[in-house]
Protein backbone atom coordinates (compact mmCIF):
# COMPACT_ATOMS: atom_id res chain seq x y z
CA UNK A 1 0.00 0.00 0.00
CA UNK A 2 1.44 3.18 -0.64
CA UNK A 3 1.85 6.98 1.48
CA UNK A 4 -1.48 7.92 0.16
CA UNK A 5 -3.24 5.08 0.78
CA UNK A 6 -2.23 4.82 4.46
CA UNK A 7 -3.33 8.72 4.65
CA UNK A 8 -6.52 7.50 3.48
CA UNK A 9 -6.39 4.56 6.23
CA UNK A 10 -6.07 6.85 8.71
CA UNK A 11 -8.34 9.49 7.28
CA UNK A 12 -11.39 6.96 7.21
CA UNK A 13 -10.69 4.79 10.43
CA UNK A 14 -11.35 8.37 12.28
CA UNK A 15 -14.44 9.03 9.58
CA UNK A 16 -17.42 9.51 11.59
CA UNK A 17 -19.28 7.41 8.91
CA UNK A 18 -16.91 4.80 9.00
CA UNK A 19 -19.47 2.54 9.88
CA UNK A 20 -21.92 4.25 7.64
CA UNK A 21 -21.50 2.00 4.51
CA UNK A 22 -20.75 -1.26 6.08
CA UNK A 23 -22.97 -4.46 5.06
CA UNK A 24 -24.35 -1.68 2.21
CA UNK A 25 -24.15 -2.53 -1.45
CA UNK A 26 -22.61 0.55 -3.24
CA UNK A 27 -22.60 0.12 -7.20
CA UNK A 28 -19.58 2.02 -8.93
CA UNK A 29 -19.93 2.80 -13.22
CA UNK A 30 -15.74 2.94 -13.79
CA UNK A 31 -15.38 4.14 -17.12
CA UNK A 32 -13.12 3.08 -19.94
CA UNK A 33 -11.19 6.44 -19.93
CA UNK A 34 -10.22 5.93 -17.22
CA UNK A 35 -8.49 2.39 -18.07
CA UNK A 36 -7.32 3.39 -21.27
CA UNK A 37 -4.80 6.24 -19.03
CA UNK A 38 -2.13 3.93 -17.94
CA UNK A 39 -2.09 1.22 -15.27
CA UNK A 40 -1.55 3.08 -12.17
CA UNK A 41 -5.24 4.36 -12.78
CA UNK A 42 -6.70 1.50 -12.46
CA UNK A 43 -4.24 0.07 -9.37
CA UNK A 44 -5.41 3.28 -7.45
CA UNK A 45 -9.22 2.12 -8.41
CA UNK A 46 -8.55 -1.34 -7.37
CA UNK A 47 -6.93 -0.26 -4.05
CA UNK A 48 -9.96 2.12 -2.98
CA UNK A 49 -12.21 -0.96 -3.55
CA UNK A 50 -10.10 -3.01 -1.28
CA UNK A 51 -10.14 -0.23 1.34
CA UNK A 52 -13.66 -0.42 1.07
CA UNK A 53 -13.67 -3.82 1.17
CA UNK A 54 -11.84 -3.93 4.39
CA UNK A 55 -14.25 -1.87 6.01
CA UNK A 56 -17.30 -3.75 5.02
CA UNK A 57 -18.73 -1.97 1.91
CA UNK A 58 -19.88 -4.48 -0.66
CA UNK A 59 -18.88 -2.63 -3.87
CA UNK A 60 -20.36 -3.91 -7.02
CA UNK A 61 -18.54 -2.77 -10.41
CA UNK A 62 -19.53 -1.69 -13.84
CA UNK A 63 -17.53 -0.68 -16.19
CA UNK A 64 -17.25 0.79 -19.85
CA UNK A 65 -14.80 0.78 -22.58
CA UNK A 66 -15.24 3.06 -24.92
CA UNK A 67 -11.70 3.93 -25.91
CA UNK A 68 -10.55 0.56 -26.34
CA UNK A 69 -13.60 -0.36 -28.46
CA UNK A 70 -12.90 2.39 -30.66
CA UNK A 71 -9.14 1.68 -30.75
CA UNK A 72 -10.04 -2.44 -31.55
CA UNK A 73 -13.06 -1.18 -34.36
CA UNK A 74 -10.68 0.85 -36.17
CA UNK A 75 -7.85 -1.54 -36.44
CA UNK A 76 -10.49 -3.73 -37.76
CA UNK A 77 -11.73 -1.23 -40.32
CA UNK A 78 -15.36 -1.66 -38.54
CA UNK A 79 -17.36 2.03 -38.69
CA UNK A 80 -19.72 2.89 -35.97
CA UNK A 81 -21.57 6.34 -35.48
CA UNK A 82 -23.14 7.65 -32.49
CA UNK A 83 -26.96 8.66 -32.99
CA UNK A 84 -28.46 10.76 -29.20
CA UNK A 85 -24.61 9.64 -27.85
CA UNK A 86 -25.39 5.82 -28.24
CA UNK A 87 -22.87 3.53 -30.55
CA UNK A 88 -25.39 1.94 -33.30
CA UNK A 89 -23.98 -1.22 -32.98
CA UNK A 90 -24.25 -3.99 -36.64
CA UNK A 91 -23.37 -7.35 -36.56
CA UNK A 92 -19.87 -7.16 -36.57
CA UNK A 93 -19.58 -4.25 -34.42
CA UNK A 94 -20.62 -6.45 -31.36
CA UNK A 95 -18.38 -8.88 -32.14
CA UNK A 96 -15.61 -6.93 -31.02
CA UNK A 97 -17.61 -5.41 -28.80
CA UNK A 98 -18.27 -8.12 -26.68
CA UNK A 99 -14.33 -9.12 -27.00
CA UNK A 100 -13.11 -6.40 -25.90
CA UNK A 101 -15.12 -6.02 -22.84
CA UNK A 102 -15.38 -9.15 -21.97
CA UNK A 103 -11.85 -10.45 -23.44
CA UNK A 104 -10.00 -7.50 -22.25
CA UNK A 105 -11.11 -4.69 -20.39
CA UNK A 106 -13.11 -6.97 -17.45
CA UNK A 107 -10.27 -9.00 -17.27
CA UNK A 108 -7.78 -6.27 -16.40
CA UNK A 109 -10.40 -4.93 -13.59
CA UNK A 110 -10.52 -8.40 -11.86
CA UNK A 111 -6.90 -8.47 -11.90
CA UNK A 112 -6.28 -5.22 -10.68
CA UNK A 113 -8.51 -6.20 -7.83
CA UNK A 114 -6.67 -9.50 -7.43
CA UNK A 115 -3.24 -7.66 -6.89
CA UNK A 116 -5.10 -5.61 -3.96
CA UNK A 117 -6.21 -8.66 -2.33
CA UNK A 118 -9.56 -8.76 -3.72
CA UNK A 119 -11.26 -11.49 -4.33
CA UNK A 120 -13.54 -10.98 -7.85
CA UNK A 121 -15.32 -12.16 -10.39
CA UNK A 122 -15.65 -11.06 -14.14
CA UNK A 123 -19.43 -11.06 -15.44
CA UNK A 124 -21.09 -9.81 -18.21
CA UNK A 125 -25.20 -9.53 -18.29
CA UNK A 126 -25.45 -12.54 -20.15
CA UNK A 127 -23.65 -14.96 -17.48
CA UNK A 128 -26.45 -16.34 -16.00
CA UNK A 129 -29.43 -14.34 -17.45
CA UNK A 130 -28.21 -11.29 -15.80
CA UNK A 131 -29.39 -8.04 -17.93
CA UNK A 132 -31.93 -9.99 -20.40
CA UNK A 133 -32.59 -7.36 -23.22
CA UNK A 134 -34.70 -6.40 -26.12
CA UNK A 135 -33.60 -4.24 -29.21
CA UNK A 136 -33.67 -0.47 -28.50
CA UNK A 137 -35.70 1.24 -30.91
CA UNK A 138 -36.62 5.16 -30.03
CA UNK A 139 -38.28 7.68 -32.85
CA UNK A 140 -37.77 5.52 -35.53
CA UNK A 141 -34.16 4.94 -35.18
CA UNK A 142 -33.08 1.15 -35.23
CA UNK A 143 -29.73 0.77 -33.48
CA UNK A 144 -28.78 -2.54 -34.33
CA UNK A 145 -27.54 -4.68 -31.59
CA UNK A 146 -27.98 -2.19 -28.72
CA UNK A 147 -29.92 -3.43 -25.87
CA UNK A 148 -32.82 -1.84 -24.03
CA UNK A 149 -32.77 -3.37 -20.45
CA UNK A 150 -36.07 -5.74 -19.22
CA UNK A 151 -35.07 -6.15 -15.71
CA UNK A 152 -32.37 -7.22 -13.78
CA UNK A 153 -31.69 -10.89 -11.96
CA UNK A 154 -30.16 -9.06 -8.86
CA UNK A 155 -30.43 -12.66 -7.37
CA UNK A 156 -27.29 -13.76 -9.03
CA UNK A 157 -25.39 -10.60 -7.71
CA UNK A 158 -26.60 -11.03 -4.16
CA UNK A 159 -25.13 -14.39 -3.51
CA UNK A 160 -22.01 -13.30 -4.82
CA UNK A 161 -21.85 -10.19 -2.26
CA UNK A 162 -23.37 -12.71 0.48
CA UNK A 163 -19.74 -14.79 -1.08
CA UNK A 164 -17.37 -11.86 -0.19
CA UNK A 165 -17.01 -12.23 -4.20
CA UNK A 166 -16.83 -8.52 -6.07
CA UNK A 167 -18.99 -8.51 -9.52
CA UNK A 168 -17.55 -6.65 -12.11
CA UNK A 169 -20.34 -6.50 -14.70
CA UNK A 170 -19.34 -5.50 -18.47
CA UNK A 171 -22.30 -3.84 -19.98
CA UNK A 172 -23.60 -6.76 -22.47
CA UNK A 173 -27.14 -7.73 -22.21
CA UNK A 174 -28.75 -10.75 -23.60
CA UNK A 175 -31.57 -11.81 -26.16
CA UNK A 176 -34.51 -14.18 -26.19
CA UNK A 177 -32.31 -16.16 -28.81
CA UNK A 178 -29.23 -15.93 -26.72
CA UNK A 179 -27.80 -12.74 -28.61
CA UNK A 180 -25.69 -10.99 -27.29
CA UNK A 181 -26.89 -6.70 -27.12
CA UNK A 182 -24.40 -4.01 -26.25
CA UNK A 183 -25.65 -1.69 -23.16
CA UNK A 184 -24.61 1.69 -22.06
CA UNK A 185 -22.76 1.41 -19.02
CA UNK A 186 -24.04 4.12 -17.55
CA UNK A 187 -27.77 2.90 -18.12
CA UNK A 188 -26.62 -0.91 -17.25
CA UNK A 189 -24.84 0.61 -13.72
CA UNK A 190 -28.22 2.55 -12.72
CA UNK A 191 -30.56 -0.26 -13.60
CA UNK A 192 -28.14 -2.47 -11.21
CA UNK A 193 -27.92 -0.14 -8.76
CA UNK A 194 -31.85 0.24 -8.36
CA UNK A 195 -32.39 -3.46 -8.58
CA UNK A 196 -30.27 -3.82 -5.88
CA UNK A 197 -31.60 -1.16 -3.47
CA UNK A 198 -28.33 -0.17 -3.22
CA UNK A 199 -27.04 2.48 -0.64
CA UNK A 200 -25.38 4.47 -3.61
CA UNK A 201 -24.99 4.24 -7.00
CA UNK A 202 -21.20 6.24 -7.85
CA UNK A 203 -21.77 7.48 -11.53
CA UNK A 204 -17.75 8.27 -12.38
CA UNK A 205 -17.34 10.51 -15.16
CA UNK A 206 -14.71 12.99 -16.30
CA UNK A 207 -16.47 16.28 -14.69
CA UNK A 208 -16.49 17.68 -10.76
CA UNK A 209 -20.49 17.46 -11.09
CA UNK A 210 -23.71 19.32 -11.99
CA UNK A 211 -23.25 22.66 -12.31
CA UNK A 212 -25.22 25.89 -11.65
CA UNK A 213 -25.95 28.74 -13.92
CA UNK A 214 -22.09 30.22 -12.25
CA UNK A 215 -20.48 26.89 -12.91
CA UNK A 216 -20.52 26.26 -9.21
CA UNK A 217 -21.03 22.75 -8.45
CA UNK A 218 -24.22 21.60 -7.10
CA UNK A 219 -23.66 19.77 -3.91
CA UNK A 220 -27.46 17.95 -3.97
CA UNK A 221 -30.29 17.90 -6.38
CA UNK A 222 -34.28 16.42 -5.96
CA UNK A 223 -36.05 15.11 -8.96
CA UNK A 224 -38.41 18.14 -9.28
CA UNK A 225 -35.14 20.34 -9.24
CA UNK A 226 -33.17 18.23 -11.93
CA UNK A 227 -36.53 18.07 -13.69
CA UNK A 228 -36.41 21.57 -13.59
CA UNK A 229 -33.05 22.24 -14.29
CA UNK A 230 -33.00 19.90 -17.34
CA UNK A 231 -36.45 22.06 -18.72
CA UNK A 232 -34.91 25.06 -17.80
CA UNK A 233 -31.61 24.65 -19.77
CA UNK A 234 -29.01 24.35 -16.28
CA UNK A 235 -28.27 21.15 -17.17
CA UNK A 236 -27.90 20.42 -21.07
CA UNK A 237 -25.58 18.01 -23.03
CA UNK A 238 -23.97 14.92 -21.86
CA UNK A 239 -24.97 15.46 -18.37
CA UNK A 240 -28.90 15.50 -19.18
CA UNK A 241 -28.22 11.69 -19.57
CA UNK A 242 -26.37 11.28 -16.49
CA UNK A 243 -28.63 13.12 -14.79
CA UNK A 244 -31.54 10.75 -15.93
CA UNK A 245 -29.11 7.36 -15.24
CA UNK A 246 -29.49 8.56 -11.86
CA UNK A 247 -32.84 9.65 -11.77
CA UNK A 248 -33.57 6.32 -12.76
CA UNK A 249 -31.37 4.96 -10.42
CA UNK A 250 -33.38 6.07 -7.28
CA UNK A 251 -36.38 5.66 -8.35
CA UNK A 252 -35.79 2.09 -8.98
CA UNK A 253 -34.26 2.02 -5.03
CA UNK A 254 -31.11 3.22 -4.96
CA UNK A 255 -31.18 5.11 -2.16
CA UNK A 256 -28.72 8.30 -3.42
CA UNK A 257 -26.49 8.45 -6.70
CA UNK A 258 -23.91 10.58 -7.04
CA UNK A 259 -22.04 12.14 -10.47
CA UNK A 260 -18.64 12.71 -9.71
CA UNK A 261 -14.76 13.25 -10.84
CA UNK A 262 -13.64 9.57 -11.36
CA UNK A 263 -10.12 11.55 -12.49
CA UNK A 264 -9.50 12.86 -8.48
CA UNK A 265 -7.37 10.91 -6.68
CA UNK A 266 -9.45 8.60 -4.39
CA UNK A 267 -12.85 10.25 -5.20
CA UNK A 268 -14.91 7.24 -4.08
CA UNK A 269 -13.59 7.62 -0.48
CA UNK A 270 -13.96 11.45 -0.49
CA UNK A 271 -17.78 11.01 -1.30
CA UNK A 272 -18.36 8.39 0.92
CA UNK A 273 -16.61 9.01 4.16
CA UNK A 274 -15.86 12.92 4.51
CA UNK A 275 -18.74 15.86 4.99
CA UNK A 276 -17.24 17.24 1.67
CA UNK A 277 -18.40 14.57 -0.36
CA UNK A 278 -17.11 14.32 -4.22
CA UNK A 279 -19.75 15.61 -6.83
CA UNK A 280 -23.47 15.78 -6.69
CA UNK A 281 -25.63 13.91 -4.95
CA UNK A 282 -29.32 13.04 -6.16
CA UNK A 283 -32.13 11.48 -3.95
CA UNK A 284 -35.48 11.12 -4.02
CA UNK A 285 -35.57 12.96 -0.11
CA UNK A 286 -33.60 14.99 2.70
CA UNK A 287 -32.09 11.44 4.58
CA UNK A 288 -29.39 11.12 6.58
CA UNK A 289 -25.89 10.33 4.68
Amino acid sequence: MNNSMNEFETLIAQSPYLHAHAGKIIVIKYGGNALSEDDSGAMRFAEDIALLVRHGVKPVIVHGGGPQIDQMLARLSITSEFVRGLRVTSAAAIEVIEMVLCGKVNPEIVSALGQSGVTSIGLSGKDGNLIPCKPLRTEGTDYGFVGEIQTVNADILQKLLAADIIPVIAPIGIGARGESYNINADTAAGAIAGALAADRFLLLTNVAGVLDDAKKLIPELTPTTAHAMIAGGTIVGGMIPKVETCLQAVSGGARGAVIMDGRVAHAILLELFTDEGSGTLVRAAAINS
